[in-house]
């Protein structure tokens, strides 16, 4: 991989076009910090026309809306985002950054700002990317804010057009090839999920039984002085979505835990939508909330711990544990239920076989080593570096970089 090539090319433009170096201006020289007209509680409605975001659903889906009676008188009277402005959010995560598509919407006054810029001089998408490597100069407790007048004085690097443009084709393309991995990585887990359904689904020729005739929980204990980040599992580093689990961030305060030993199927039993689960490849202690299943020492030959683990990490088996968890706002899986459960003891043989296949799968869509997410982490690491390589410049009458 030529790393250096794109900041080559750029360099030489800018030998080209700007040997004395880049000029820096104050963003509010660049264009009016702008935001719609103050929409009242009154005004808006759980269904409507007009989409109005809020700070909270900026970039996502929109829970508020507004007539078009007052778009329509809004719009003759005040500031409005043009096509491919770059909305930013100025309260709570500073900085978040949407392209406005021109459709019909509303923004949030003052929490959803904008820089009316021209961009026969600098260009949106140029100030895109430039946004995501500003230091914000915020103020506030709890909730941070981005004031204009801070907003202003912001000094962003002017190079020539040409080197504008060549900056956002080269950015553009790797903002392109990390969405393609993305949605390939989104398509691939799909096809892992149904597979993971079709072969872990039998007929009447393979014996069922409950989870409880052939596993049980671990009743084994381990003193909390005995274990480190990696060898504790709560349900805050048990990862959504079947994700594994991450060492832990924090001492546990009780004594004694539950021991889990490698082959232990690990289940956070709070919220089971979250589908928190791990295979143990250690030996280590768990909170209460975190269930460690285990094979029961006479079906060993019968059953391989594998299996067991794909088998509880369908989704078949999460909406059966949802359907009798316990609880409104916090619901917690019943111990019971979950023993209940009906699963098949195909032969080893059998069994082998589907795990061979899964590994596979399950390699390619969360392996961060070797998989697709390991392919996305390089790329996002490869953007990062030129993000900061391109768009860092040397200013005009000075000998030292500056952004």
């Amino acid at each position: 991989m030529m790393m250096n090539k794109p900041v080559n090319k750029i360099e030489q433009l800018i030998e080209e076009m700007c040997p004395q170096g880049v000029e820096f201006r104050a963003l509010g020289e660049v264009g009016k910090v702008s935001m719609c007209k103050r929409i009242f509680k009154n005004q808006t409605s759980t269904t409507g026309q007009i989409p109005f975001y809020k700070i909270g659903t900026f970039g996502n889906t929109p829970n508020a809306f507004i007539s078009q009676e007052i778009y329509d008188e809004y719009r003759k009277k005040f500031s409005f985002p043009k096509k491919g402005d770059v909305l930013l959010s100025a309260s709570g995560t500073i900085g978040r950054r949407v392209i406005y598509d021109g459709e019909p919407a509303y923004f949030q006054d003052s929490n959803i700002i904008w820089i009316d810029n021209d961009e026969s001089k600098v260009l949106n998408m140029f100030l895109y990317y430039l946004y995501s490597i500003i230091t914000w100069q915020t103020e506030g407790g709890t909730i941070k804010r981005l004031y204009n007048d801070n907003l202003k004085k912001i000094q962003i690097p002017i190079p020539p057009l040409t080197i504008q443009k060549e900056i956002v084709k080269i950015l553009d393309n790797f903002t392109q090839l990390e969405a393609e991995l993305e949605a390939e990585l989104e398509a691939r887990k799909k096809q892992y999920e149904h597979y993971r359904e079709e072969l872990l689904s039998f007929g009447d020729d393979v014996e069922f039984r409950t989870l409880g005739e052939v596993c049980g929980y671990s009743e084994s204990r381990v003193d909390a002085d005995r274990l480190n980040a990696k060898t504790f599992i709560g349900v805050d580093n048990l990862l959504p979505n079947k994700a594994g689990k991450n060492d832990a961030s924090y001492t546990p305060n009780t004594k004694r835990l539950t021991l889990y030993r490698i082959g232990d199927v690990l289940l956070g039993n709070i919220r089971p939508y979250l589908k928190k689960i791990w295979l143990a490849d250690n030996e280590g202690g768990s909170s209460g909330d975190v269930l460690a299943i285990r094979i029961s020492e006479e079906n060993h030959t019968c059953l391989l711990p594998e299996f067991i683990y794909y088998l509880l990490s369908s989704d078949i088996f999460f909406a059966y544990d949802m359907q009798h968890a316990k609880g409104a706002k916090m619901p917690r899986g019943s111990k019971e239920a979950i023993l209940n459960y009906q699963i098949p003891i195909p032969p080893l043989s059998k069994q082998k076989e589907i795990i061979a296949i899964l590994d596979k799968f399950d390699a390619l869509v969360n392996d961060i080593s070797t998989g697709l997410p390991a392919e996305i982490a390089a790329r996002k690491k490869q953007y990062e570096y030129y993000l900061n390589q391109l768009l860092s410049f040397k200013a005009k009458g000075t000998t030292d970089g500056h952004r």
